[in-house]
């Protein structure tokens, strides 16, 4: 009889392709809003709820439930969305589980290299690095410590931390939005264009996760982001030149790109390196580990981004 996994973020394309990779081993339950299909059941953060039986013989649950950080300006009632439905959800699956008086194997949660801070600096960051100060910092350490309290109150054997960097994927997400002015020739680096952009191929981060629940003794905290270090300016034009597109125009000043998105500028314009030794040195093999192989496997041929 398979292992049951119940995933959050029913609707991401993390989820949707994480699902596609586990279901051989494994039995898939989702959270939803809305529930369609038979392996769901439904939840709402706001109100408290979750659907009775949700958890019924789940061994393993993998939260990536979170409202989008880049998708709209960062208001303050957007910033207590983005806050809430990752720190409030995290402890809603946690209360109801101790409630339940249920346990699990393993909980693996979604954190963000934002952890480290917005800032461009030489250092290469790893797991052990200080956490940043500002607004997605701070966010991540609330994230993470409520995702370290199902080990804490024994609720789970382990707890396992994703930091993940900018996840590259052929069902859209962040790549679509940089690919579509560079489609339209009027792609350019975004200020200096010095900023790093750890980022990491879809498949990767799913194999990752397989690779967590294959292995039981791993837990803790990784970054989940490519071997390879590339700045905005090399990452822009790789981009071009995967889709044959010319690359003239000056950079997008900085000044500009904070007028546009306010305090949200701040993931645009600054990225340092952050380091994946960790993760490989508990037996990960990366599939991508150079962003023009990952981008071909994306792009070429791929209609989605094309048109």
């Amino acid at each position: 009889m398979k292992e049951v996994i119940l995933i959050t973020g029913s609707n991401g394309m993390v989820a949707k392709a994480l699902a596609k990779v586990l279901s051989n081993k494994y039995s898939i339950r989702f959270l939803t809003r809305i529930k369609t299909q038979p392996n769901e059941f439904e939840w709402n953060v706001e109100n408290k709820f979750i659907q009775e039986g949700a958890f019924n013989n789940v061994k393993h649950i993998i939260h990536l439930a979170g409202a989008g950080i880049a998708n709209n300006k960062w208001s303050q009632k957007r910033k207590y969305l983005i806050k809430s439905s990752r720190i409030e959800s995290t402890k809603l699956i946690l209360n109801t589980l101790q409630e339940k008086n249920i346990k699990i194997t393993s909980f693996i949660s979604a954190s963000a290299i934002g952890y480290y801070g917005t800032e461009t600096t030489d250092k290469i960051f790893k797991e052990t690095n200080r956490n940043g100060s500002d607004f997605l910092a701070n966010l991540c350490v609330e994230w993470e410590n409520a995702a370290n309290e199902f080990k804490i109150r024994k609720i789970s054997e382990r707890t396992v931390i994703l930091r993940i960097g900018i996840i590259l994927s052929k069902n859209g997400g962040a790549l679509k939005k940089m690919v579509r002015p560079i489609k339209l020739n009027i792609g350019s680096p975004i200020g200096t264009g010095k900023q790093y952009m750890p980022w990491i191929h879809i498949n990767d981060l799913c194999g990752i996760i397989m690779h967590v629940l294959n292995n039981p003794k791993i837990s803790g905290i990784f970054n989940a982001v490519a071997p390879e270090h590339i700045q905005n300016s090399d990452f822009t034009k790789t981009i071009a030149k995967t889709i044959k597109k010319p690359f003239f125009l000056p950079n997008i000043p900085s000044f500009l790109i904070k007028i546009i998105f306010g305090e949200m500028a701040t993931i645009l314009l600054k990225g340092s390196r952050v380091s994946s030794e960790k993760i490989i040195s508990e037996g990960y093999k990366f599939k991508f580990t150079n962003l023009k192989d990952a981008l071909k496997e994306i792009l070429i041929n791929k209609s989605l981004f094309l048109r």
